[in-house]
């Protein structure tokens, strides 16, 4: 279950590379638009701004993000509540956005493909992803779900990280699939201010599912021990706590 307070905690770290991907985003005529993994919709509503003529609707498979969609009422902004693998659009489209959602699904092989297929002949798939599954923030929590403590607590939970492909497959698959594609990573050095930030940042996500597989009465020992092994890597400084986050970006233009 995701918790939009918890997500927004870190509201303007985690909408910057929305924004990044979006200057790279050249369409300005585009009259249908998707955003897939919309949460909230805060962002979603910002592509109004971007693409003055289109109709945008949000997909998103959480209820309780889409709860706070129903602040952004405007009649070219709708909000859909389905499963990314499974939803399709009504009619083809011009631009599909997705910020930092498309990580949480699997086989991309069928994906990419499936997302190219939705769009018109000069569309664009626009992605940001997260790849910062080697770093301390998602090591150490693995590490944590397969010690010989919690192991037997989360048996019906995968501690495998579900990592994006590399840059060099996304632009081999879409090019074979009539895309020109501009691909980068990027590393955000965020000062995070506040106790034990990193903590706090991976409580809005990557520890959802460890939570919602672990029995609620062991919740506070899980994190009491995981917040103990953050601060030793992330400490507290004078400035506030620095954490370092990667990620993959890729705006991809259909020619064919």
């Amino acid at each position: 279950m995701w918790n939009p307070n918890q997500y927004q905690k870190f509201s303007s770290e985690r909408d910057r590379p929305f924004f990044d991907l979006l200057a790279r985003i050249e369409k300005s005529d585009a009259k249908n638009v998707a955003d897939l993994g919309c949460g909230t919709g805060s962002l979603t509503a910002k592509l109004l701004e971007k693409f003055l003529k289109a109709h945008v609707v949000g997909v998103d498979s959480s209820a309780q993000m889409l709860e706070k969609s129903s602040a952004r009422q405007n009649p070219r902004l709708e909000f859909v509540l389905a499963d990314l693998s499974t939803w399709q659009p009504e009619k083809p489209l011009d631009v599909i956005v997705s910020n930092a959602a498309l990580q949480w699904l699997e086989d991309h092989e069928t994906l990419i493909p499936n997302l190219a297929n939705w769009l018109e002949a000069d569309g664009i798939l626009a992605v940001q992803m997260p790849i910062n599954f080697e770093q301390p923030s998602h090591t150490i929590l693995q590490d944590l779900t397969e010690s010989a403590t919690w192991k037997p607590h989360l048996r019906a939970f995968s501690s495998k990280p579900r990592a994006p492909k590399s840059a060099a497959w996304y632009i081999q698959t879409l090019a074979s699939l009539g895309f020109k594609v501009d691909a980068w990573e990027t590393t955000y050095h965020h000062v995070l201010h506040g106790e034990n930030v990193v903590l706090e940042w991976v409580k809005g996500t990557a520890l959802r599912p460890i939570l919602k597989a672990l029995e609620p009465d062991l919740h506070s020992q899980f994190l009491e021990e995981l917040g103990r092994q953050y601060l030793e890597v992330y400490p507290k400084q004078a400035f506030g706590t620095l954490f370092s986050f990667n990620r993959l970006f890729f705006v991809a233009s259909k020619t064919s």
